[in-house]
């Protein structure tokens, strides 16, 4: 027997008999009973510590929303591998994403942004060595200081340097930290000489040479690789702005400035407030294009450090390519004028695209990782993972090939480590070592605003890698009357 429909107006009716006092619902009510639940606020840690940081591990669910110590042990981590995360801060965020998705283009893995088994095993090639450490704070952080960086140019104009502001900051940026980061990591501290406190370890300068540079406007990354195709090093960037947006097609690196003057030129760049002269701005970490200048053979376009590191993503700029310092510093030592070629992809265009991914790893997705992935230059001491990066060629036997699919179906990358034998560590010596510290000893970053570009019209010395140290001053070009 099929079952009979209701009727619908028999069933209201009786429902309003039951109900005859209650009358109509309060507006009030019925837009309560309809707001949506705003999801909750990402959650900061009021401080941490060293252990936790060295203890975290991975529980297969991704990175914690918020700030956690998994997330900065994977930046720490990140950054050895040559993938920087931006600044070290435990913010699970736009860079740290970003920088999972470039470590997972490099290894041919499915670019999602998120921390999965396959990322987290291959980063434990870089976890030999401790994440953290004691520094002692001595006499020299505390000098070179200065008391604020203004935002008038005429007031910048009249300094000496653009130093850093604090102690905090200066030690901040050595560490590749973030500076309510590095205090949350030391409760109490008056960051003073004398005083011991925890840092982590920041990874050491790349040493290599880069011959092609790629800027991918829409992921905010740029990748440097060397004369045989091999990425060495991958960083977060701002790259221009929709009103003046960066340059287009293919451009070479014409030469490269330490430490530079900045020229404020009204009748050529923009208006700032009443300043309607040419002005010099003395170099410092906290100067209008950071520590670094690389310029481009597209007039007045270049990639250089900044004052504001944690808003790489945030700020925008006027067509130029921001990096933080330390690694704008780290990039600047590795090109070669009228050699490294800078190519700006066009909208759509990805650096997976111009670059292509390997047969293996399209074919065993997350597991090829191990044999697929193209190491950086070793940094240091450290070792790579155990794996065989030159292994990914057309002689590949059938017999390899059957292991990595049959542990493919293991779905761990661990696993696929076992059909490769490990290759001798990879460690890169410069034909001449570089004394050069990573972070000038000129003093850094104030207030979060929008930085301007240009830094002189005339061409700029070379400092090259392997070329003595030093600061380079840009000359303002002559006013026009």
């Amino acid at each position: 027997m099929f079952p009979t429909r209701p009727n619908l107006a028999s069933l209201a009716l009786a429902a309003a008999a039951l109900f005859p006092a209650l009358g109509p619902v309060p507006a009030q009510a019925q837009t309560a009973a309809v707001a949506p639940t705003a999801p909750p606020k990402p959650k900061a840690l009021t401080s941490i510590s060293r252990d936790q940081i060295e203890a975290a591990q991975f529980d297969g669910t991704d990175l914690p929303a918020g700030q956690s110590a998994l997330t900065v042990k994977a930046q720490i981590l990140l950054d050895r591998s040559g993938i920087s995360p931006g600044v070290v801060d435990g913010w699970r965020g736009g860079m740290s994403e970003s920088a999972i998705r470039a470590f997972q283009r490099r290894a041919g893995l499915p670019m999602t942004g998120r921390m999965d088994h396959a990322v987290w095993d291959l980063l434990q090639g870089y976890a030999a060595a401790p994440l953290t450490m004691d520094y002692t704070i001595t006499e020299e952080d505390a000098t070179g200081l200065v008391d604020r960086i203004p935002s008038d140019y005429a007031e910048k104009a009249a300094m000496t340097s653009q130093g850093y502001t604090s102690v905090l900051e200066k030690l901040a940026e050595r560490f590749h930290m973030d500076e309510k980061f590095l205090a949350k990591m030391n409760p109490g501290a008056a960051f003073q000489p004398g005083e011991t406190i925890h840092v982590t370890v920041p990874a050491q300068p790349i040493r290599a040479t880069v011959t092609r540079i790629i800027v991918d406007k829409a992921t905010r990354r740029v990748a440097a690789y060397d004369a045989k195709g091999n990425m060495v090093a991958d960083y977060p960037a701002t790259v221009g702005s929709s009103d003046t947006p960066s340059p287009h097609g293919n451009h070479l690196v014409d030469a490269v400035a330490l430490n530079p003057t900045y020229t404020y030129n009204p009748m050529r760049n923009f208006k700032q407030g009443e300043n309607d002269r040419v002005l010099i701005v003395p170099p410092g970490p906290n100067a209008p294009v950071g520590n670094v200048w690389i310029d481009l053979s597209e007039p007045s376009y270049g990639i250089h450090g900044t004052a504001t590191p944690s808003q790489l993503f945030v700020n925008q700029s006027h067509g130029c390519v921001r990096l933080t310092n330390w690694d704008a510093w780290e990039l600047a030592h590795m090109v070669k004028a009228k050699v490294t070629t800078v190519e700006f992809l066009d909208p759509g265009v990805s650096i997976a695209d111009v670059t292509g991914i390997s047969a293996v790893a399209t074919a065993t997705q997350a597991a090829a990782v191990t044999l697929a992935a193209t190491r950086p230059p070793a940094r240091g001491d450290r070792l790579p993972p155990v794996v065989a990066a030159e292994a990914v060629t057309d002689a590949v036997t059938d017999n390899v090939m059957g292991a990595v699919t049959q542990a493919a179906s293991t779905g761990t990358a661990a696993a696929v480590a076992s059909t490769v034998a490990s290759p001798a560590p990879l460690v890169v010596t410069p034909e001449v070592p570089s004394t050069e510290p990573l972070v000038p000893a000129t003093p850094h970053p104030a207030g979060a605003m929008d930085e301007p570009e240009y830094p002189s019209d005339v061409a700029l010395p070379e400092t090259l890698p392997g070329n003595p140290a030093g600061s380079v001053t840009l000359y303002a070009p002559t006013a026009q009357p």
